[in-house]
């Protein structure tokens, strides 16, 4: 078991055979990102940075990657992950009554952390003979605490592999 854990790394099918890479997202969220790929195909990916959310937003995926376009430079990928929203987010994330009428108000409770999961489906390009990724993905988050809510992450970005 031990020596499949260290051997993990060497199927790793990132840029130039590198198996951890490092960069920024642009989007949702605006911030850094970092992937580890496991195997040829799959990869855990993490983010931190400004949301919607929460500012931190703190974010693991777990990706499988595979060839939709027949081309070792385009593939494309989906999995599903998590996300840790701390602190205030934008007032309409959740949807409840508020007000002395009863009105309905999609709302954020101020200072709250809210826990979601998400499902992604993206486009990564590994251009020939460069140590980089660049990467678009989209997808749904559904927030599951403090409350049920919902909402689109769509963001685009570059890694670097050292």
């Amino acid at each position: 078991m031990i020596v499949s854990a260290i051997a993990m790394p060497g199927y790793a099918q990132g840029p130039q055979g590198r198996d951890f890479g490092f960069g920024i997202v642009l989007g949702e969220p605006l911030g850094g990102t970092v992937k580890l790929w496991t195997a040829h195909d799959q990869a855990f990916v993490g983010t931190i940075g400004a949301s919607y959310f929460g500012s931190p937003r703190i974010g693991a995926d777990y990706l499988w990657h595979f060839e939709a376009f027949h081309s070792n430079v385009v593939k494309m990928y989906a999995g599903p992950g998590l996300a840790l929203g701390v602190g205030s987010g934008s007032y309409y994330w959740y949807y409840g009554r508020h007000g002395r009428y009863g009105e309905v108000f999609y709302y954020r409770e101020p200072g709250s952390t809210g826990i979601a999961m998400r499902v992604v489906l993206g486009l990564n390009i590994i251009p020939r003979r460069t140590p980089m990724e660049i990467f678009l993905e989209a997808g749904p988050l559904i927030g599951i605490a403090p409350a049920f809510g919902a909402a689109f992450d769509l963001a685009a970005g570059i890694r670097f592999y050292p």
